[in-house]
């Protein structure tokens, strides 16, 4: 490996602010701010969503649809294939 190209890998925490919840992972992002946490210092990156919050992750998805496509489908073009 070429010396001084590659960027630095360290442990950065990250904030996901709709959760409250804090996440420590090995990241090469690029941060100025720095928090403690467990009486140690880290980069700090705040995000809006992760995988606590996310209602993929959560469980938590709304329904789309309650009827399927070819039934969606037939109510609103059903007229124009009857009409023939």
């Amino acid at each position: 490996m070429k010396p001084g190209i590659h960027p630095t890998y360290r442990t950065v925490v990250f904030h996901d602010t709709s959760a409250d919840t804090y996440f420590k992972v090995g990241s090469t992002i690029r941060t100025e701010k720095k928090i403690t946490l467990e009486g140690t210092e880290y980069p700090y990156v705040m995000i809006e969503v992760s995988s606590e919050s996310h209602p993929f992750y959560t469980g938590k998805q709304r329904s789309v649809s309650q009827e399927g496509s070819t039934a969606r489908f037939q109510k609103r073009f059903g007229s124009f294939l009857g009409s023939k």
